[in-house]
């Protein structure tokens, strides 16, 4: 599903990638290969990381997006197109003609298997990923080893300023592409005071959390239940959930929690992206208040993470890849939204969640070990888009 086939004598279209040099460094590896390429992007920030020779700019309004792609790809003879995404609204247009047109459509996206790895899958990644779904299918498969992944030099400096300068020259010259339409917030300066804002919260944190170091795999072992949050403006959550807000989430977790009778902990973790932008820590307080649960409910931001799943009774998440990093550390796992993992003998798929706080099904390793392995062979790459390119190109 990862296999890009041939790359020589290739007309190729790069439409808006993650925000950096990713898509610039796979257009000039695929032009050295023999390809010809274009890149096509919405606003500054995409030309800023593009190459000159072959950028073209879409600046008419979005509801003529549509028609302009189509007639693209028909008069450049496109064969393949590569993008970030797919559920953005120019993304999600051009992957629609694309496959009307039987152009092959990869899509990339932050890997399901974390760290060293990024998604790629053709035609649709998460909920839209072609990936069987259905336990018989792994259990067929054999067992093969998982090969280790090579450290992919990943840059969180790289990363931050990609995202400055991305955001800085959109918005200095939001003129030149004034219909352009961006997918969540697009101010330079609101982004600029999230990152500050998250900055200190980063250093603060931990001094607040210092104690769960310890207390997490000794006093609270397998006294709790972990609810990992997911990003507030999360396509997997606005787009592959039954959920409009994380709130909605965080409400029906402690309203379900409340009436169990069941003496552990709930423990709630921020998403690391949000930590500038949301706090819901007043929010899930007031909520377990209300409920008369407040002293068994605790909220935590930067306390590490596997050793939250590992000393877990059981996760709880609407769909996120930390479900997967749950699954691998034997923990048991419910999904209240769409999941790629949400798979029999996996996940407690088909299991209320009232029924969770009582009865956990713990993932069949072998089955597991089965999954990943066709998960990294099928839908991963081995590289970074802040760091070293994937291996596999």
């Amino acid at each position: 599903m990862n296999d890009i086939g041939t790359i020589q004598n290739k007309n190729i279209l790069f439409l808006q990638g993650p925000m950096g040099n990713f898509f610039k460094k796979l257009d000039d590896l695929f032009v050295k290969r023999g390809a010809t390429t274009y890149k096509m992007g919405f606003n500054m920030g995409d030309s800023f990381f593009s190459n000159r020779s072959n950028y073209i700019p879409y600046r008419d309004k979005p509801e003529n997006f549509a028609t302009y792609i189509k007639h693209f790809l028909v008069e450049k003879k496109i064969d393949k197109i590569f993008l970030f995404g797919d559920c953005r609204f120019y993304q999600r247009t051009a992957i629609k003609t694309a496959i009307e047109l039987d152009v092959d459509v990869f899509v990339f996206e932050e890997g399901y298997i974390r760290p060293n790895y990024i998604t790629m899958e053709r035609y649709g990644v998460n909920n839209f990923s072609k990936i069987s779904r259905e336990r018989a299918f792994y259990e067929k498969l054999d067992l093969e080893e998982i090969p280790k992944a090579q450290d992919v030099n990943y840059s969180q400096f790289r990363m931050v300023s990609s995202a400055v300068l991305y955001y800085l020259f959109s918005n200095i010259f939001q003129n030149r592409y004034p219909h352009y339409v961006h997918h969540r917030d697009f101010s330079a300066l609101k982004e600029a005071f999230f990152g500050v804002r998250s900055f200190v919260r980063k250093l603060i944190y931990p001094l607040f959390e210092h104690q769960y170091k310890k207390i997490v795999p000794t006093e609270l072992s397998k006294k709790y239940f972990f609810v990992p949050l997911q990003t507030h403006n999360d396509f997997q959550v606005l787009e592959h959930s039954g959920y409009k807000s994380v709130e909605k989430f965080i409400i029906e977790v402690l309203e379900s929690f409340a009436h169990a009778s069941t003496s552990a902990w709930l423990v709630f973790k921020h998403h690391p992206v949000d930590r500038g932008r949301k706090k819901y820590t007043k929010f899930i307080k007031e909520q377990a208040k209300l409920l008369k649960i407040e002293k068994r409910v605790l909220v935590l931001y930067d306390t590490h993470l596997p050793t939250l799943l590992k000393n877990a009774i059981g996760t709880v998440t609407i769909n996120s890849t930390v479900g997967l990093s749950s699954l691998y550390h034997g923990t048991p796992t419910i999904t209240l939204g769409n999941a790629i993992y949400d798979i029999d003998g996996l996940t407690c798929k088909g299991m209320r969640l009232d029924d969770f706080w009582h009865r956990q099904l713990f993932p069949d390793k072998e089955l597991l070990q089965k999954y990943r392995w066709f998960l990294i062979e099928n839908t991963q790459l081995n590289g970074s888009f802040y760091g070293n390119l994937p291996k596999e190109f």
